[in-house]
């Protein structure tokens, strides 16, 4: 059995939206989800977004397709979305945490 395959998509356009990204993406085959990431604050794009495709194969076939093309006047990086626990996720501080790292000294 096939298993999906979740896509980052970097260096889109601000005008770019989630539907042009599904478009783009379905030229190669069924997309599952697409979405444009956003600034918590202002609502406005980052520049990058992921798709998911439900067959790896399909999923491959856009990478190679996209990955350089343009979309909306800038030029689309495009691979396989690595899991996010390759970060850590605290604020640094060599591994405290982000806040609060230490004992109160009075």
């Amino acid at each position: 059995m096939e298993t999906s395959m979740n896509i980052y998509v970097g260096n889109l356009s601000f005008s770019v939206s989630e539907t042009d990204l599904r478009d783009a993406f379905a030229v190669y085959g069924q997309v599952a989800t697409s979405s444009i990431i956003k600034d918590k604050f202002s609502g406005e794009s980052r520049g990058f977004g992921f798709v998911e495709m439900p067959t790896k194969e399909e999923a491959e076939k856009a990478i190679a397709a996209l990955n350089g093309k343009d979309l909306k006047g800038r030029t689309m990086t495009v691979n396989e979305a690595k899991p996010r626990t390759d970060r850590p996720r605290t604020g640094g501080g060599g591994g405290r945490g982000g806040f609060g790292g230490g004992g109160r000294r009075f």
